[in-house]
């Protein structure tokens, strides 16, 4: 159970477009953000930075929510895990490499440029951070400085909501926690469930 409740959605009208947004393009509006906009500048802060990180620049989409999906599950934030399995399906990630994530580093689902990258994130998000030179040359060899930008900010901002969600203990919302138990659960681990 959650340390403290979601507030409702329309009590700072600034906020509205953006958890307007929320809701259009995932079908809800997370609970952590509802929860941060105790404090408004927060809540605004920080979906501002996630725009910036996962929708902006010219890393797919697509690859940013699986970089943030093995990040979450390296953290071991169940919460995270299931909101990027559902963002990795809106995003055109199949449901077999979603489902596959995990063995990126064997599954002919992900192209080399894929597994250095998660790779990164896999080794960025563990504690101690693993992040090496290695690593960084694997990547470098398929993206350039502004996009391993991306790529960290996308790790980065994954260990915030990792410790975020963790610490509060929030709630996992019933229609991500649907999809990760649909995509995922065959892989042993269920969904939303804090200890």
């Amino acid at each position: 159970m959650a340390h403290l409740k979601p507030l409702p959605k329309n009590l700072h009208s600034d906020l509205e477009p953006q958890f307007d947004h929320y809701q259009k393009t995932r079908g809800f509006i997370p609970n952590s953000i509802l929860t941060m906009q105790r404090r408004p500048k927060i809540s605004k802060a920080f979906m501002d930075l996630n725009q910036a990180i996962l929708y902006e620049g010219t890393v797919s989409e697509e690859l940013k929510m699986l970089v943030s999906l093995i990040a979450s599950q390296a953290a071991g934030c169940r919460y995270c895990q299931a909101h990027m399995a559902n963002l990795s399906k809106i995003y055109h990630a199949s449901k077999e490499k979603i489902e596959a994530v995990w063995e990126y580093k064997t599954s002919p689902l992900f192209t080399d440029a894929e597994r250095a990258v998660l790779q990164l994130a896999y080794h960025g998000a563990i504690i101690p951070n693993a992040a090496s030179s290695k690593d960084f040359g694997e990547v470098k060899k398929y993206f350039n400085e502004d996009e391993i930008v991306e790529i960290v900010a996308s790790i980065a901002l994954f260990g915030y909501l990792n410790r975020w969600n963790d610490t509060m203990a929030t709630d996992l919302e019933e229609y991500p926690k649907e999809v990760a138990q649909e995509l995922i659960a065959s892989k042993g681990w269920n969904a939303g469930k804090h200890e």
